[in-house]
């Protein structure tokens, strides 16, 4: 299984970093002075509760739920850009692309220099094959100051390049989301994965190898990875103990069905 079936594993928290988090509160009022919590108005706190279950729902699918959400935050602050970034990436998962694109039209035109919208019309762009957009939004996220979720640009960076068959882009730009979030074992799992095209299977072996030593984190599409790495190695013990894991845990999976038949290179 390529990457297109497995490494695309970004998640609506990972989406979602900064979204919801800001919901109610512009990033600075008048003057020179940032926004603080006591600063927040009524209609702030109102929209603000109404974002974080707008997120929840989204990032379980409730896509009409986090919908009607983002409605009645709009409603307590109709100018709330991230609310509109939001309906953007509810608007995609549903498929309704011309929305979802007004949608983020809207968050930057309200503030160009939104980094969440950037990143999220960044990632909608990349997911319909317009790499050069994408990257050039990602790109403009990264170059604000106060951006502080870089990790997960970086991480969307890498996989747009990878998915344009840019391996070497995205080799860079996903060891930089590494570097500055090694735990997350979405960017490991899509740097090895990278790393396993470009055939540096030692060095896959290790990133693949940090998310497979926790069970909570691996997975049938993780454990296809580690297998097919030891493969390449030549360590028939190393597939034969990752093929075992495959059939004792998930016996249904496509990548346990591939195992079987020997399709190593699916």
């Amino acid at each position: 299984m390529r990457l297109r079936a497995i490494a695309i594993a970004l998640s609506a928290s990972v989406l979602l970093a900064s979204c919801a988090s800001r919901g109610g509160m512009p990033p600075a009022s008048s003057g020179n002075e940032l926004r603080t919590a006591s600063d927040q108005t009524d209609a702030d706190r109102r929209a603000a509760v109404r974002m974080e279950l707008a997120a929840l729902h989204y990032g379980r699918g409730q896509y009409e739920t986090a919908l009607d959400e983002i409605k009645l935050a709009l409603q307590s602050k109709p100018d709330l850009g991230a609310a509109y970034s939001l309906r953007g990436l509810v608007y995609a998962s549903m498929g309704e692309e011309s929305l979802a694109e007004d949608s983020f039209a809207r968050a930057l035109q309200i503030n160009p220099r939104d980094a969440d919208a950037l990143h999220n019309r960044g990632w909608f762009l990349c997911q319909r094959n317009k790499f050069a957009e994408a990257d050039r939004l990602f790109e403009q996220a990264l170059a604000l100051p106060q951006y502080r979720e870089a990790q997960r640009t970086y991480m969307a960076q890498g996989v747009c390049h990878a998915r344009a068959g840019r391996l070497d882009e995205a080799e860079r730009k996903l060891s930089r989301a590494y570097e500055l979030d090694p735990s997350n074992p979405t960017t490991a799992l899509n740097l090895s994965e990278v790393l396993y095209r470009r055939g540096e299977y030692d060095r896959a072996r290790f990133y693949i190898r940090r998310v497979n030593q926790r069970d909570d984190l691996s997975n049938a599409q993780t454990l296809w990875l580690a297998l097919r790495v030891e493969n390449r190695l030549g360590n028939r013990g190393g597939v034969d103990d990752f093929g075992r894991q495959l059939r004792n845990r998930f016996p249904q999976a496509p990548e346990t069905l591939a195992y079987e038949r020997g399709r190593f290179d699916e």
